[in-house]
Order: structure tokens, then C-alpha cells, then sequence
């Protein structure tokens, strides 16, 4: 097996476009530093490639057709003669991007040099053995992507059974009673800052990254500045500096595991069904109309109090609760499959390019 610079068998480009030249509707795929393309009317490029952002997030895609691109993005195409195969190509740079970001340089936003990609190192086995490993990369991928399909399918569920059950929370269709979230529920700010980390910490910071990811990505403290307790819920107030996460919320299931950030609120005291509530509040853009329109991804305490809810019978609650339940049963198998699926394809990623 041959080992030779990236740069020795790939014609590499740069897009020539800048990124607001998109057009919301347009017939081709416009490829910027953003890890979803844009649209564009028109079309500089009709190839086979892989595409390099070249700021920023450093994301990698594989595509085959008619483009343009952003003038920080590179355009890696075979120049090899026959010796490299491109999907093979993308996987050996889905990984190796991981040593572009180390490499990369620059202030507030990073970014990679032509030569950092002309002198990466591929090992190039037989086209035939490309064509194997492709082959077997594809395979495990898609198994990793059908159950990420299954579990979005399973929250779909939850979503039509909740306006199967309780109408259009906004315009309120079915009448049900209403009242403000500050009649319903106790009102708490979070106080812990960043500062009070500690990797060995005892209990959970609830940040806004905490929530987005459903507690997988989390810091750890040992300051217990205020106690979180089974069933409250965490809100976003503030989510610096991308707003992704503003206004969603997540229930705690443990005592006095957790401790509240400073951009954090919580409610605790009602006498709602938890799991409908939770619910609820997260299919409440309501609160999102509250967003300063400069662009700050902050919300007020009383305009979140303000905010009307719906207030649907107990029994109706519980059986929704009992729904969702059953439906995150089905999830959690499914997710403890989809876990075993991605080591599978990360240790063939590590055994083929590593």
C-alpha cells in the first residue's frame, strides 16, 4: 500500500462566489463553510468531489453533479489517473478533519491553508480495495442514518398525538381553558457561572448546551448554588451566542443532581402532568416571539410568565404522559442500537484511515 500527498493526486480548486450570492429557491446546490448547502440559480462546477470548508466549522461533503461554491470552500477532484477513488477520498478527509481543525490558524474564526490539504498523507491501496472499503463505510453508515430515521419518526409520533389530542395550542381549536404559565408554575433563576466548573464535580451544570443535547454534553460542579429536583423544569433563557437552543426546555428526573447556569430558569410546583407540560412548552414558539429583533437570543422572565397555556383535563394529561412513555421505550432500544451501530462504523473509520 502506497502512502502520497493528497496534493500529488487531486486537482484542488477554491469556489469563486460569495455566500450571499444564494437564492432561497434555486435549482443547484450552493456549498458554503455551513454543514447544510445553500440553493443557487446557476452553476459554475459539473463534477465528482469532495468539498472542504475552509473556515469555521471545517465540515467535509462528497457530491456528484452540477454546484457552485462559496470562495472558501475547497473542490478536491481526482487527478490520480485512476488510482483514487473519490467517495474514498471523502471518508479518509471525514476523519482526517480532525487534524485540519488542529492545524488551523487565525483569530475569532479559523481557517485552513491550500497546503494544509496538499500535504495531508493518504494511503492508497488497489482501486479494488477502495471500492471494498467504500462499499462497507456505505453500508454501516446507512444503518446509523435509518435509525437516526426511526428515532425522528418516533418524536413525528409524538407531535401528531398531541394535536390529535389537544387541537393547535396556538389558536386553541378545541376551547380548552387557559392560563398564564406564572398561575401554574414557581419561577426560579439559575446562579451558577461558568467559573464554578469542575470535570470531577458532583453535580450537573444545566447550561443551554446541556439542554440542546439532551444532558449528553455537560459540565460538571461542586458548587450547589440551587438544588433541581425531580420533575422541574429547566427552560433557556439565554443561549449565547447561537440561540439554537432558546426557549427549550427539559424535564430533571433525578434529586438534587443538578445545579442551574445563570441563562438557566426553572418551574417547579404545578400541578400539571410533567411529561404534558414539558410538551407543551416546547411546542410553544410563543415564547421565541419575545427574541429581540437584534438578533439577541435572550427572554424576559415576565414574558415568559405571560405567555398563555392551554389547560386540557387531568385525565387527558396522563394519557398523553402514558403515550409518550411507551413511545420512549421504543426510543431507548433504538438508541442503544444506533450507539452500537456508531462505535461499529467509528472503529471501521479508525481500522481503514487512522
Amino acid at each position: 500500500m502506497s502512502k502520497i500527498k493528497l496534493g500529488d493526486v487531486t486537482k484542488i480548486r477554491t469556489g469563486k462566489l460569495d455566500a450571499n450570492a444564494s437564492s432561497e429557491n434555486g435549482k443547484y446546490p450552493f456549498f458554503t463553510c455551513s454543514k447544510e448547502p445553500l440553493r443557487i440559480d446557476s452553476y459554475s462546477y459539473d463534477c465528482e468531489c469532495v468539498l472542504v470548508a475552509g473556515n469555521g466549522d471545517l465540515n467535509v461533503k462528497y457530491y456528484k453533479g452540477k454546484f457552485d461554491a462559496y470562495q472558501r470552500t475547497y473542490i478536491i477532484e481526482d487527478n490520480s489517473n485512476g488510482r483514487l477513488l473519490i467517495p474514498y477520498l471523502y471518508y479518509f478527509l471525514e476523519l482526517y478533519v480532525e487534524e485540519l481543525r488542529k492545524q488551523s490558524i487565525g483569530g475569532v474564526i479559523k481557517y485552513i491553508k491550500l497546503g494544509n490539504l496538499t500535504d495531508a498523507i493518504i494511503e492508497l491501496p488497489s482501486i479494488e480495495k477502495q471500492k471494498e472499503v467504500v462499499n462497507i463505510l456505505n453500508k454501516s453508515r446507512k444503518i446509523v442514518e435509518s435509525k437516526n430515521v426511526l428515532l425522528q419518526s418516533y418524536d413525528q409520533l409524538i407531535k401528531s398525538r398531541f394535536v390529535e389530542m389537544f387541537g393547535d395550542r396556538f389558536t386553541n381549536d378545541m376551547g380548552w381553558d387557559t392560563k398564564k404559565l406564572g398561575e401554574i408554575v414557581s419561577f426560579h433563576n439559575g446562579k451558577a457561572h461558568e467559573q464554578v466548573v469542575d470535570v470531577n464535580g458532583k453535580y450537573i451544570l444545566v447550561t443551554s448546551r446541556a439542554i440542546a443535547s439532551d444532558f449528553t454534553d455537560f459540565r460538571r460542579t461542586n458548587e450547589m448554588l440551587y438544588p433541581l429536583h425531580r420533575n422541574d423544569i429547566v427552560m433557556v433563557m439565554s443561549d449565547v451566542p447561537n440561540g439554537l437552543a432558546l426557549a427549550k426546555c427539559q424535564l430533571i428526573e433525578e434529586d438534587n443532581k443538578y445545579t442551574l447556569n445563570q441563562r438557566i430558569c426553572s418551574f417547579d410546583n404545578y400541578s400539571f402532568n410533567a411529561i404534558f407540560l414539558l410538551n407543551l412548552l416546547n411546542r410553544h414558539q410563543h415564547f421565541l416571539s419575545f427574541n429581540n429583533q437584534n438578533s439577541q437570543t435572550n427572554l424576559r422572565k415576565n414574558d415568559i410568565l405571560d405567555c398563555k397555556l392551554i389547560v386540557p383535563p387531568a385525565e387527558l394529561q396522563n394519557q398523553f404522559s402514558d403515550f409518550v412513555e411507551q413511545i420512549d421505550k421504543l426510543k431507548f432500544e433504538v438508541q442503544k442500537s444506533l450507539d452500537e451501530s456508531k462505535k461499529l462504523f467509528d472503529s471501521l473509520m479508525q481500522e481503514y484511515f487512522g
